[in-house]
C-alpha cells in the first residue's frame, strides 16, 4: 500500500512538472489555475492582469484591499487589466490596457522557470507618476528582459490620486484599522502578500524579493521599507527619484488628510460616505481637477505608517535589506525654479531673495554663477534638487546611517539622443515627458540640456529601449542599458550590483564620505563634492 501511494504521489509530480514545462502556460495560485502567453520566440511566460484583490468599487471605494476572490476553471491571463483612473498628464505614458476603471487591482508576471520549482529572485516594480497618473501595462515597464536575466519579474496597479490617496474622518473612523488615506500604498502593501503567497509557482522564491521603482514608484519603495506592514516582506530595494520624505510628495499628518477630505467633501455637497461612494468615477476624477479642488495625500495613518519616514529611518525601524538609489544628473530644467522669466543673472539673483530671503548669498555660493551659462546649469541643479534628488539624497543618506546594509548609490547621466522623425515637432517636456505640437504653432523652446532628465533612465534601466520609438537609440545607448541593467539584475539576485565584468561599484560606508557609480557611456565610481549643498536643504526641510 506504502508503495502504491509513493507511486501515486510520483505520478502526480511528474503530471504536473509536464503540464507546466510542455503546455507551458499554466499555474495555479491560491485562488484558482491562470494561463499565460508567450511571445513569439520568445522563453518566457507571460501572465497579465491576475487580480491580486477585489475589485475596489461601490461599497469597497476607499477601503483596504480586500482578497481576491477565487474562481472556477482556467483564468486566461492574456491580456492587462484596466489601468487606474487619472487624467492625461504625463506626455511620455503609452498604456496597453484595455481601459480605465476603478477595477484595476491588477498585476503582471514574466517568468523564465520551466518548471516551477526554480526558486528565482523576484522583481515586484511600481511605475511613477506621481501618485496621479501610470500603469503597470507600460511598455518601459516591461519585464521580458529582466525576466531573460533569470528573473520573475513583476508590475503592479495600484489607486491613484483621488481614489488611491483620500482621507475623510469617517473613513478612519469606519476602517477596522482606524485607517484612510494609504488606499494606494495599501494596494502595493497587498500585492506583496500576493506575492508571498504565490511567487513560488511561478518560479519565484517569496524570500528573495526586491521591490523597486521610479519617481512615485521610488517613492512607494522608500514607504514600504518604512512600513511595518511591508518591511519584512522584502529583500532588496531599488529607488529611482524619490522618496517620501518632504518637499516630495511626503505623508502629512492624518488629521490635516481628513481635513482636506472633508473640505473636499463639501465642495462636492455630499454630506455621507455613501454619497461620495455613489457618485460616477469620472465625475469624482473631473471634481480632482476643477478649480479650488485640494490635492489629496497620502498620511501618517498610525497603520501603514506609525511616523514620518525620517522619523522611521533615525529610529533604524525601516527594513533591513541592501538599497541601490539615485537620481538624474538634470532631473528638471531652470525653468521648475525661474517659471515664466527668463534665465539670467539679475533673475537668478531675484529668484533665490524670493526663494530663501536673507539666506540668498549662501544658496549663491552652493548653486553658484557669474555668467548666463552658469545659471542655467545651477538653477537646473538647484530645481533637480529642490523637486526631487534631496528627498532622494536624504533616504540614502539615513539608510546608511541606520540600516545595517549595503548602499549603493548612483547618478544616471546619460542625455537621450535626438527624437526620430516621425515625431514631428514634438520636443521634450519638463520633467521627462514629451509635448506633441499640433502643428498650429511653434513648439516650446528646447531648455538646454546639461543632463539627464526625470523618468529618463527607466528604459535603459529595465531593458527596454526598442520598445519606445520616439528616440533614435544608438549603440552607445544600448551600451549604457546593458551597463545599468547589468547592475539591476546583479543587485537584485544578490543584493550587490557588482558583477558580469563591469566597473566596480562600492556601497557607501560612511556619509562623509560618499563614492557614487555615474552612470554613461564610461561608468566611473565617483566622490561626492555636494554634500554641502543637501545638508542646507536638510535645515531647510527637516524643521
Amino acid at each position: 500500500m506504502k508503495k502504491t501511494l509513493i507511486a501515486v504521489w510520483l505520478l502526480t509530480q511528474i503530471i504536473t512538472v509536464k503540464v507546466f514545462a510542455q503546455t507551458g502556460n499554466q499555474v495555479s495560485t491560491q485562488n484558482g489555475v491562470v494561463e499565460g502567453t508567450r511571445e513569439a520566440g520568445s522563453s518566457i511566460l507571460i501572465f497579465k492582469g491576475i487580480p491580486y484583490a477585489q475589485p475596489p468599487v461601490g461599497d469597497l471605494r476607499w477601503k483596504e484591499p480586500q482578497s481576491a476572490q477565487n474562481w472556477q476553471g482556467v483564468l486566461k491571463a492574456d491580456h492587462f487589466g484596466n489601468n487606474p483612473m487619472q487624467k492625461p498628464i504625463f506626455g511620455d505614458m503609452g498604456f496597453r490596457s484595455g481601459g480605465m476603471s476603478e477595477d484595476c487591482l491588477y498585476l503582471n508576471v514574466w517568468t523564465p522557470a520551466k518548471t516551477g520549482k526554480e526558486k528565482l529572485p523576484v522583481l515586484v516594480y511600481f511605475y511613477g507618476g506621481g501618485l496621479a497618473a501610470g500603469d503597470g501595462s507600460e511598455p518601459r515597464y516591461d519585464g521580458e528582459s529582466m525576466a531573460k536575466k533569470g528573473i520573475v519579474a513583476l508590475t503592479v496597479n495600484y489607486r491613484l490620486g483621488i481614489f488611491g490617496f483620500f482621507a475623510h474622518p469617517e473613513l478612519t473612523k469606519e476602517s477596522p484599522n482606524h485607517s484612510s488615506g494609504n488606499y494606494g500604498y495599501l494596494d502595493q502593501h497587498a500585492a506583496l502578500l500576493w506575492v508571498k503567497k504565490n511567487i513560488a509557482a511561478f518560479g519565484g522564491d517569496p524570500k528573495r524579493v526586491t521591490i523597486a521603482g521610479e519617481s512615485a514608484g521610488s517613492i512607494s519603495v522608500s514607504v514600504q521599507m518604512a512600513s511595518p506592514l511591508s518591511k519584512d516582506l522584502i529583500a532588496g530595494a531599488i529607488g529611482e527619484s524619490g522618496a517620501g520624505i518632504n518637499p516630495t510628495l511626503y505623508p502629512i499628518p492624518l488629521a490635516e488628510g481628513e481635513q482636506r477630505g472633508t473640505t473636499f467633501a463639501a465642495r462636492l455637497k455630499a454630506n455621507s460616505l455613501a454619497e461620495l461612494r455613489a457618485l460616477p468615477a469620472k465625475q469624482l476624477l473631473d471634481s480632482v481637477f476643477s478649480a479650488g479642488a485640494s490635492a489629496t495625500s497620502a498620511t501618517i495613518d498610525g497603520y501603514l505608517l506609525p511616523k514620518s519616514l525620517p522619523e522611521i529611518f533615525e529610529a533604524g525601524e525601516q527594513a533591513h535589506v541592501p538599497l541601490l538609489v539615485g537620481w538624474n544628473s538634470a532631473e528638471v530644467p531652470y525653468q521648475f525654479v525661474f517659471r515664466g522669466d527668463a534665465p539670467t543673472l539679475e533673475n537668478y539673483t531675484k529668484v533665490l531673495k524670493q526663494l530663501y530671503g536673507d539666506r540668498a548669498e549662501e544658496v549663491l555660493k552652493l548653486y553658484p554663477a557669474s555668467t548666463n551659462d552658469e545659471v542655467i546649469r545651477s538653477a537646473t541643479a538647484l530645481s533637480s534638487d529642490r523637486f526631487i534628488v534631496y528627498s532622494t539624497w536624504k533616504w540614502a543618506d539615513l539608510q546608511v546611517k541606520t540600516g545595517g546594509k549595503p548602499v549603493y548609490r548612483y547618478e544616471f547621466a546619460r542625455v537621450r539622443p535626438a527624437m526620430t522623425a516621425q515625431m514631428g515637432n514634438a520636443t521634450p517636456g519638463l520633467a521627462g515627458g514629451v509635448v506633441k505640437g499640433d502643428g498650429s504653432k511653434a513648439a516650446a523652446p528646447k531648455p538646454l540640456a546639461v543632463g539627464a532628465p526625470h523618468a529618463s533612465e527607466i528604459e535603459y534601466a529595465m531593458g527596454n529601449l526598442a520598445s519606445n520609438k520616439v528616440y533614435a537609440w544608438t549603440p552607445d545607448d544600448y551600451k549604457v542599458s546593458a551597463t545599468m541593467e547589468n547592475y539591476f539584475a546583479n543587485f537584485i539576485k544578490t543584493g550587490n550590483p557588482n558583477g558580469n565584468g563591469q566597473p566596480k561599484w562600492e556601497a557607501i560606508k560612511d556619509n562623509d564620505h560618499v563614492k557614487f557609480m555615474t552612470i554613461d557611456v564610461v561608468s566611473q565610481l565617483k566622490t561626492e563634492v555636494n554634500r554641502t549643498r543637501y545638508l542646507f536643504l536638510d535645515k531647510e526641510y527637516m524643521k
